[in-house]
């Protein structure tokens, strides 16, 4: 097979996409496969950091993403019974990055951003077109897709999988997906009250040993935005129960009391899983995104990561497709990008969620004490900023060998 055969992608969210964009501006034949018919509206992720800011940059696609959503300069770790533990501040890194702040935006207004740059590349996504198997050999792969028309067989040089969670693409490399299911299942709700009024940034996580929640403000449709709830529920509660109006609105109510119903513009729930592929690649088969590693939310680390892999990624299989580098280098990505996740999301996020469900009062209170000395101190707030805001981590993979 020729060398110059075009990458195959399989999936069209964020991650795949950004695989596509970055391969074609390196002048890489690229073809995205997606089994839906058009983009997915996907309610989920919506806070990008600094460096994620940086690399949707380097491709083109950051100004008009920025003109969509808003600048989060501050953001709190508050109790509910205590109020403000932290307030962060962000433009202690102003030094280190061009985008000292959170970016909330919700990741569907992204995917046609890059998919309309992939597409000005001379780029390609064939919807409708399901992953079922793969083989491959010393000089290519052989993907099957099922389609409307029925089942083919595409070739490539490489494949990438960016097909989520469940990755088909995983399975197919027959790769573990090492890691743990969390036990509560988590609900999001979109809410028409303004919490600015009471003292809330645009984001905060709110410690509590029984009723912990996060908060997000989104743009949604317009000024003026809609605010997110996520709060954890029991995953034995059936899903139509923890759906119900009446359930949501109790649990709205619990979180911040009001003197009215809250309006509710969305609601969704999802369990969440702390896992990581046991090995990227296998091969001319690699994985990026969430077919390489999921995580819990709390940190906005998922999407931010996944566009970190990807544009990784793409930095090392452009010059091997170009015959400019060994195929060897792959291994780079796979090693730095595996040890930046284990190191630092999958341990952070983690921590994060452990600081907000803390049970033992002792604990609790050492833990949050931990927390307003780092703040109080300019030095130490700068370097939990550094980490937090993803900086250390896109160092971190850097090093790597």
């Amino acid at each position: 097979m020729d060398s110059r055969t075009p990458v195959i992608v399989v999936g069209g969210g964020p991650a795949g996409l950004a695989v596509a964009v970055g391969l074609a501006l390196q002048d890489v034949a690229v073809t995205v496969y997606e089994a839906e018919s058009r983009l997915p509206r996907d309610l989920r992720a919506g806070s990008f950091h600094p460096p994620t800011l940086e690399m949707l940059d380097s491709i083109g696609v950051d100004r008009d993403f920025r003109a969509l959503g808003y600048r989060v300069p501050r953001w709190q770790i508050r109790g509910r019974r205590e109020g403000v533990i932290v307030e962060w501040d962000l433009s202690l890194i102003a030094d280190l990055t061009p985008y000292p702040f959170r970016f909330h935006c919700e990741q569907f207004k992204l995917t046609p951003l890059l998919l309309k740059r992939l597409e000005a590349l001379g780029g390609t996504v064939r919807w409708r077109h399901r992953f079922l198997d793969a083989t491959q050999g010393a000089d290519g792969v052989a993907a099957r897709f099922e389609t409307p028309d029925g089942i083919y067989t595409v070739r490539g040089s490489y494949l990438v999988g960016a097909d989520g969670g469940r990755s088909a693409v995983r399975h197919t490399m027959n790769v573990a997906f090492e890691g743990f299911t969390w036990p509560e299942r988590f609900l999001v709700v979109g809410i028409d009250r303004d919490l600015a009024p009471a003292g809330l940034t645009m984001n905060a996580y709110i410690s509590d040993p029984v009723d912990w929640s996060a908060i997000f403000k989104m743009p949604h449709d317009g000024p003026p935005g809609l605010w997110r709830v996520l709060i954890p529920t029991d995953a034995e509660v059936p899903e139509e129960e923890v759906l119900n109006a009446d359930f949501i609105e109790r649990s709205l109510q619990n979180f911040l009391p009001w003197d009215r119903p809250y309006g509710i513009a969305h609601k969704s729930t999802y369990r969440v899983h702390q896992r990581v592929a046991s090995d990227f690649r296998q091969g001319r088969m690699l994985l990026v995104g969430d077919a390489a590693h999921v995580n819990n939310p709390l940190g906005a680390f998922g999407l931010n990561g996944a566009l970190h892999g990807a544009f990784n990624l793409v930095e090392k299989l452009g010059p091997v497709w170009r015959g400019e580098a060994p195929d060897s280098l792959l291994d780079r990505y796979v090693r730095q990008r595996r040890a930046a996740n284990v190191e630092f999301v999958q341990a952070q996020s983690i921590r994060n969620k452990q600081l907000l469900e803390e049970r033992d009062p002792a604990r609790r209170a050492e833990r949050l004490d931990e927390i307003r000395r780092i703040a109080a101190d300019k030095t130490l707030h700068k370097e939990y900023l550094i980490k937090s805001s993803m900086i250390w981590s896109v160092r971190r993979a850097v090093e790597v060998e």
